[in-house]
């Protein structure tokens, strides 16, 4: 089973808004609601993630998924589908 940070895509989902967070072997990685990519590090991924999963920001939540192949991560949003 593959457990690496690359095998997962972050989901931030809120009223009007949809983000992802991933990482390849180039680091991490942030698509915003738009579809835009920006590079990230580990610490503003989890100044997003920690409130989510903590439970303090109204209608907003967190889904992780696995792909045991990276290769086939896919991230799906208001703007369609998109192999990353």
């Amino acid at each position: 089973m593959n457990l690496t940070n690359e095998s997962y895509i972050i989901m931030i989902s809120g009223k009007n808004s949809i983000e992802f967070y991933y990482r390849d072997k180039r680091g991490w990685y942030k698509v915003s609601t738009r579809g835009r990519k920006f590079p990230a590090i580990a610490e503003q991924i989890l100044n997003h993630v920690l409130p989510a999963v903590a439970g303090i920001k109204p209608n907003v939540s967190i889904k992780v998924e696995h792909y045991e192949d990276p290769g086939k991560r896919v991230l799906v949003s208001p703007r369609g589908v998109e192999t990353i």
